[in-house]
């Protein structure tokens, strides 16, 4: 029991810590302006109409600052946010009692929607366009339907694989919001920013070196920030500048391209085991031991987008970036 209470008292230290480093409010949001324009315009409306906002759907790899983004709508339009991760629902009754206990606009956000089970999916119909529950009671001829008044809610769905989302259940959406990548100088702000938070001096071309390898994400960019807070803090080193930025990326084992270990082994069975291609992501991954939605998830968005890797019809093969290292007859990402 002792150990239950504290694991849960570390949990909530952590929480409270990730948390410190989340934007505040629309203005501290940092990037994705077009999409903080519509959402708070989207938010000023529902709060002149006091009804719930509209049911939201957010895209895009993970890391991009979606949960961030939920937190702030339910702040600005004083509502409870309920969290909950589409696999752990499991049941038509998990949906239903959560819908049930929710107050009038309240904010349920829903991390990788395109999870759900399609039977608890199918609830959800009736819940976004109209309020209500339908649940079938019994089976067969006697089976009959009862349905459920609920307090009106603003759904946000997030996904990183808006493509695997049934068209019923996108369809009731009302606003679909994609997220990109981050380019470099809106990843040396978000550093900017939160290093004052954490109350670290860190030098201008420092900062703009985490951003460059921060792979276009703020969760990233926020991760090395902690481990180059680590590094200064043990080697007693008050300012941070490219020494001490340096020494904390190889000890993540993080290249000047953003690259790290996983990614390098990615490109290099590719290159040394597919002649750099084309190669099916079923082989890819069963020689990479990996699982493929991790892959396709994780690590390829980010070496796609920077030419590291292609995508065509035959399978994946090496970008003009990798082929250039490749072809100097240098270690890969020395």
């Amino acid at each position: 029991m002792e150990e239950n209470i504290l694991d849960a008292q570390l949990k909530d230290e952590e929480i409270t810590h990730e948390n410190r480093l989340r934007p505040q409010n629309f203005e501290e949001y940092v990037g994705q302006k077009k999409i903080i324009e519509n959402i708070s315009l989207m938010v000023d409306s529902a709060n002149m109409r006091k009804q719930a906002m509209d049911h939201t759907l957010l895209s895009g790899p993970p890391g991009l600052g979606k949960t961030s983004l939920a937190m702030i709508i339910a702040e600005k339009l004083d509502s409870n946010l309920h969290v909950i991760s589409g696999p752990a629902i499991e049941k038509k009754g998990d949906l239903a009692a959560l819908l049930t206990n929710l107050e009038p606009r309240d904010v349920l956000f829903i991390d990788e929607i395109h999870r759900l089970p399609i039977t608890v999916e199918e609830i959800l119909y009736s819940a976004m366009e109209d309020f209500r529950l339908d649940i079938m009671l019994g089976q067969g001829p006697s089976a009959r339907t009862m349905q459920i008044d609920i307090r009106p809610f603003t759904l946000l769905g997030a996904t990183t694989r808006s493509g695997l989302l049934s068209n019923p259940l996108r369809d009731r959406f009302i606003a679909h919001m994609h997220f990109d990548f981050y380019n470099p100088q809106e990843l040396a702000q978000i550093i900017s920013n939160n290093a004052a938070k954490i109350q670290l001096d860190i030098s201008e071309d420092a900062k703009l070196k985490m951003a460059t390898c921060s792979r276009g994400t703020p969760r990233i960019a926020n991760r090395v920030l902690r481990r180059v807070r680590d590094y200064s803090l043990v080697n007693n080193k008050p300012q941070v500048g490219m020494e001490e930025v340096n020494s904390s990326l190889s000890l993540m084992e993080i290249d000047d391209n953003g690259l790290n270990r996983m990614d390098r082994k990615i490109l290099e069975v590719i290159h040394e085991f597919y002649s750099g291609g084309p190669v099916g992501i079923d082989a890819l991954c069963a020689t990479l031991g990996e699982d493929k939605n991790n892959i396709e998830d994780v690590y390829e968005p980010f070496l796609l987008k920077e030419g590291f890797l292609i995508r065509t019809p035959r399978g994946r093969e090496l970008g003009e970036k990798s082929r250039k290292i490749f072809g100097d007859e240098l270690p890969l990402f020395r």
